[in-house]
């Protein structure tokens, strides 16, 4: 689920995954776009690789627009495969 929590944040919950990450993903990439964003990710259940691919495509949209787009929260299970990936650097998680 996402959900803006104020102007310029929002917040990932629940299970995100393959199953429903592409129902978040035009959602989460507008909002990205709109301007600096910082995500929380502490709610997040359950991740998988379509969580990842989830958070480039947002960085990729706040980027395309000259946005910034901080994460924070990151699940240790979602750190871990982020690490897998090599993606720390891109994501800015500094894990």
């Amino acid at each position: 689920m996402l959900k803006v929590t104020a102007p310029g944040a929002a917040a990932l919950s629940g299970r995100i995954d393959m199953a429903n990450s592409g129902a978040l993903l035009a959602p989460l990439a507008k909002l990205a776009a709109q301007g600096p964003l910082q995500l929380d990710l502490s709610g997040i259940e359950a991740a998988d690789s379509a969580a990842l691919a989830l958070l480039l495509e947002a960085h990729r949209a706040a980027a395309a627009a000259g946005h910034k787009l901080s994460l924070a929260g990151m699940p240790a299970n979602l750190a871990a495969l982020a690490s897998l990936y090599d993606l720390e650097p891109l994501l800015s998680l500094g894990v």
